[in-house]
C-alpha cells in the first residue's frame, strides 16, 4: 500500500470528537465516547462543548442519560448503534423500535436535534474478519426504513463510518485507489445505498496509526507543515497524508460511479500518550496544523470546499481497549477530568484556547503508593503491580511515555494508585499485601500525573458497559490477600 498503511486497528470504539465544516452546517465536530471507569456527567460535557464552541457531535450508541442532556442544546448529534447489534437490526420491526426509542423520542420529547444514525462502527475493519460483512447493510437499510415511517427520512439520515483499510492503492498515489479487492462487492453496495437515499460516506482517518505500524513511513507526510517531500501524482501535488489518503477514497468512489457522494470525516486526530510518538506536542502539532489545514473551506486538491469531520476524540477513555496499542486510551484533547492537554484554537471562541469542564467533583485528596520502608525485592511486589495494572490503567508507564522517566518504586506507585482511584478510593484497594499505604502529598512529577479521581456517575451507559465492575475487583483482591 506505499505510502498509505491506512488501517487503523481493532476496535476504535470509540470515540470522541471530530471537526466539522459542511456545506449546509458549519462548525466544529466531536467524538464523545465512554469507554470509561468514571464518565464525567452528560450535563458537563454538553456545558464543555458549548463553552468551546463545538457544535456537533458523534456518539457510539444512544444513551438515553447523554441524549437527554444534548436535549435543548442545539448540537448537532450523530447516534450510533454498535456493531453487536447489526444482526438485530436485520429485523425490521426491531428497527422501527429502535428509531422510536432512540430518535424519535428525543426528537420530539427532548428536542435533540438528531442529524444522523451511525449504524455500526468500522464494521469492515480487516481485523473483524468479515464477521459483520452480511449483516450491516440490511441493518442500514432497516433503520432507513423505520426513519422514512416515522416521518424523519428528510431530517435525519444513515450512515456507516468505516476504516481507511476499505481502500487502497495500487500504485501508491491516490490515482490509483478503489475498495480492497476481497471486500470491494460489499462496499460498492453499501456506497450505493448511500448514494440512493442521499446519505455521506464516512470515513475514518488516522495517520497516527501509519506511523505507529510503519517505522518508516516518512513522519512529516503525517502533518501539515509542508515540510514533507511532495508527491506528485499526474500533476496534483500532495503534501500530508490526510488530503492524499482522502483523495484515494474519493478515486475509489469516482472509479465505481460514485463521484458525487458526500464525505465525512467521522475520526481524525492524534493520541498524547502511550507510545514514543504520541505526546502532547505531537498531538497539538497534528490537531492544530489540521484545523489550520480545514478553515477557510480549502478541501483537498480532488474535493474542495468545506471539510466535514470529527475530532477524536474529546475526552480520555481508560477503559478501552489497548489490544491496537496503549496509546488507546489517550486520544483526548482533553483529560478524563475535562482538563486540556495543550493549547489548540478551533477558531470558535475569543480566547483560542481549550475551555475546561467546569464544577468537576473529585474524590478526596489522598494517593495510593509503596510504602517507603517496602523493599523491592519483596516477592509480593510483581504479582501485586500485574494485579494492578490488569484491573486499572497503566498504559502511560513505559518507554518515552509520558511517566516513563519513574524509577522502579515510581513505576509501582503509579499502579498502586491507579487502581486505588479507579476503585474509589476504597481502604480495601490499597493494601497490596501490606505494600501500600495511602498519602496526602500528591506524587506527580515532571510530565507524570498521578490521577486523582473524579466522583463516580452511575449513568445508563456505564452499567450498560459493565464499568461498575469496580466491586468485583475488589473481591478478587480480597480473596487474593485472604489466600496469602
Amino acid at each position: 500500500m506505499g505510502l498509505f498503511p491506512f488501517s487503523k486497528s481493532f476496535g476504535v470504539l470509540f470515540l470522541l470528537a471530530l471537526l466539522l465544516f459542511s456545506p449546509t452546517v458549519s462548525g466544529i465536530g466531536a467524538n464523545w465516547g465512554t469507554q470509561s471507569t468514571h464518565r464525567l456527567r452528560p450535563e458537563i460535557v454538553v456545558r464543555m462543548l458549548k463553552d468551546n464552541g463545538i457544535q456537533k457531535v458523534k456518539l457510539f450508541d444512544a444513551d438515553y442519560d447523554t441524549l437527554k442532556a444534548l436535549g435543548k442544546s442545539g448540537l448537532e448529534v450523530m447516534v450510533g448503534i454498535p456493531n453487536d447489534m447489526l444482526s438485530t437490526m436485520g429485523s425490521l420491526k426491531a428497527a422501527e423500535k429502535w428509531v422510536s426509542k432512540n430518535v424519535t423520542v428525543h426528537m420530539n420529547d427532548n428536542n435533540v436535534n438528531i442529524r444522523y444514525v451511525a449504524v455500526g462502527n468500522e464494521p469492515y475493519l480487516t481485523t473483524y474478519n468479515g464477521t459483520y460483512l452480511r449483516t450491516t447493510l440490511p441493518a442500514m437499510q432497516n433503520i432507513q426504513t423505520a426513519l422514512i415511517k416515522a416521518g424523519l427520512g428528510s431530517q435525519v439520515k444513515v450512515t456507516c463510518p468505516l476504516n481507511a483499510d476499505v481502500y487502497e492503492s495500487s500504485n501508491t498515489f491516490p490515482s490509483g485507489g478503489d475498495f480492497r479487492a476481497e471486500i470491494h462487492g460489499y462496499v460498492s453496495q453499501l456506497v450505493k445505498f448511500l448514494s440512493d437515499n442521499g446519505c455521506p460516506f464516512t470515513i475514518n482517518i488516522y495517520p497516527f496509526i501509519s506511523l505507529y505500524i510503519d517505522p518508516n513511513f516518512p513522519v512529516e507526510y503525517a502533518f501539515f507543515d509542508g515540510n514533507a517531500t511532495p508527491l506528485n501524482d499526474g500533476g496534483t501535488i500532495y503534501t500530508n497524508m490526510f488530503d492524499a489518503n482522502h483523495d484515494t477514497l474519493v478515486w475509489a468512489l469516482q472509479k465505481n460511479g460514485f463521484g458525487n457522494v458526500p464525505i465525512i470525516i467521522g475520526e481524525i486526530g492524534w493520541p498524547t500518550d502511550g507510545d514514543r510518538n504520541a505526546n502532547a506536542q505531537l498531538a497539538q502539532r497534528f490537531n492544530q496544523g489540521f484545523m489550520q489545514h480545514i478553515s477557510g473551506g480549502k478541501g483537498t486538491p480532488l474535493r474542495p470546499g468545506p471539510v466535514d469531520a470529527y475530532l477524536f476524540s474529546l475526552i480520555d477513555e481508560d477503559a478501552k481497549s489497548i489490544q491496537p496499542g496503549n496509546f488507546e486510551r489517550h486520544w483526548g484533547i482533553l483529560t478524563y477530568d475535562g482538563l486540556p492537554k495543550y493549547s489548540l484554537n478551533l477558531g470558535t471562541t475569543n480566547s483560542g484556547s481549550l475551555v475546561p469542564a467546569r464544577n468537576v467533583k473529585y474524590l478526596e485528596r489522598k494517593w495510593c503508593v509503596l510504602k517507603p520502608n517496602a523493599k523491592l525485592d519483596d516477592p509480593q511486589i510483581a504479582p501485586s503491580m500485574s494485579y494492578a495494572c490488569g484491573r486499572a490503567d497503566c498504559t502511560s508507564l513505559g518507554y518515552q511515555t509520558s511517566c516513563g522517566g519513574l524509577d522502579a518504586r515510581g513505576n509501582i506507585s503509579y499502579a498502586f494508585n491507579s487502581y486505588y482511584q479507579i476503585n474509589n478510593q476504597l481502604d480495601d484497594a490499597c493494601k497490596f499485601s501490606g505494600l501500600a499505604t495511602v498519602t496526602k502529598s500528591d506524587p506527580s512529577t515532571g510530565t507524570c500525573r498521578f490521577g486523582l479521581m473524579i466522583e463516580p456517575y452511575y449513568g445508563g451507559a456505564q452499567q450498560k458497559h459493565g464499568y461498575t465492575k469496580t466491586a468485583l475487583a475488589l473481591i478478587l483482591f480480597l480473596w487474593t490477600i485472604v489466600k496469602h
